[in-house]
């Protein structure tokens, strides 16, 4: 199976319990940010979602989640923001 692969950081890997989730990659068309969090739990979607997380796609920080679209073997972080001194 061909998948993408889903890094999560900081509060979204305690939340999914890993600091990495595969996805099957879709055999059409990319996958999209909507696609993403369809193929997420609800809870972490809905944590994913929060617009203060950033979206990087094959280390690429991207402007807007609109602008994701991810194909077979790519790589999606999803960044939360940071804290700290």
């Amino acid at each position: 199976m061909i998948v993408i692969t889903v890094v999560l950081l900081g509060k979204l890997a305690d939340l999914a319990g890993a600091p990495t989730l595969t996805l099957p990659a879709p055999s059409s068309a990319p996958l999209d940010w909507a696609g993403v969090l369809a193929a997420l739990p609800p809870a972490l979607a809905d944590a994913a979602d929060d617009p203060r997380n950033r979206v990087a796609a094959n280390g690429a920080l991207l402007a807007d989640k609109a602008e994701l679209q991810a194909g077979a073997g790519d790589e999606i972080a999803l960044l939360p923001p940071v804290s700290g001194g």
